[in-house]
């Protein structure tokens, strides 16, 4: 494991067992001359590129048509790092009208720009629902209270393919209480349901186990006190503030990728994707143009332990 000198003056560049954290912007750095060994060979891009909020934030967020304009350029240049069967996965929040208790379609046009541009396929619609999460926008739901609280993000998942490498018995949920029951009394309730769906016994009593997931992924982001924060507090080192949850990255590296493969995150941020993918086993490559974020971000590998 390499050791990340916390000096100012040196590049804070990194690598571990499976990959690699690299100061730039992910326009520069996957242009390079570098990063063209990658292409073609990137199973999965998983990212969450900087939302389109009205508020600038310290990691830099475009607005309005530039920040269309923008994701829509890098749609090209992500698909030509995906194999045949690779998958982009990309995480967008929502966005509002300045000054005004309206949302705002920017991330929905930013979205089709950006598959449309490169011929993606939509496979599949997620939900990110974060219970926890802070009432906003504060304006429109604490302040004057006509709009209730943001609580999820939408997570869109494309292929240039139709049938992305995909498997869904990586990530089933355990059964519920009455499944277990189910299964273990062997008595199920067969026959048409008022939906005029016939259901089938023999369905319903195979252990599979475990049960398919929805594509409503409810994920809280609370820990206040992980790996990740003390370091950053030990080193005198800025937190990022939209860290993505881990779970959320486990989720899709499972569900899209197999050991051996390769992860690229372009917007890397606090690097949770780099740490999902190295402790999953999966290679990595993971861009980001703030020196400081990248610094931080080490706190994930410290030790030559995973976090």
């Amino acid at each position: 494991m390499t050791k990340l000198n916390n000096s100012k003056q040196q590049h804070p560049d990194y690598k571990t067992k499976f990959g690699s954290m690299i100061v730039g912007t992910a326009e520069t750095i996957l242009s390079s001359k570098k990063a063209a060994k990658y292409k073609g060979k990137v199973q999965l891009v998983f990212t969450s590129p900087p939302f389109p909020l009205n508020r600038k934030k310290k990691y830099g967020n475009l607005q309005g048509a530039p920040y269309i304009t923008w994701l829509e350029q890098m749609s090209l240049l992500l698909r030509d790092f995906l194999t045949e069967d690779g998958s982009i996965v990309m995480e967008v929040g929502n966005a509002w009208q300045k000054g005004a208790p309206v949302m705002s379609t920017l991330a929905l046009r930013s979205l089709l720009a950006f598959q449309e541009k490169a011929k993606l396929h939509l496979c599949q619609q997620f939900i990110c629902y974060n219970p926890a999460r802070l009432p906003g926008p504060a304006q429109w739901v604490t302040v004057e209270r006509v709009r209730v609280k943001d609580a999820f993000t939408h997570v869109w998942w494309m292929s240039p393919s139709m049938r992305p490498k995909a498997d869904n018995r990586k990530v089933l949920k355990e059964y519920s209480k009455s499944m277990l029951h189910l299964l273990k009394s062997k008595k199920y309730n067969a026959g048409m349901r008022p939906s005029e769906h016939s259901i089938g016994e023999r369905s319903f009593l195979k252990n599979n186990k475990g049960a398919i997931p929805s594509n409503v992924l409810t994920l809280s982001n609370t820990r206040a006190n992980d790996d990740y924060q003390i370091y950053c507090r030990e080193n005198h080192l800025p937190m990022h503030p939209a860290r993505m949850q881990r779970a959320l990255a486990d989720f899709f590296i499972n569900f899209l990728t197999d050991p051996g493969d390769l992860v690229l995150d372009p917007f890397a941020g606090s690097n949770t994707t780099g740490a999902s993918a190295e402790y999953l086993k999966r290679k990595w490559l993971s861009v980001e143009p703030n020196e400081d974020y990248v610094r931080s971000s080490y706190g994930r590998f410290a030790n030559g332990q995973l976090k």
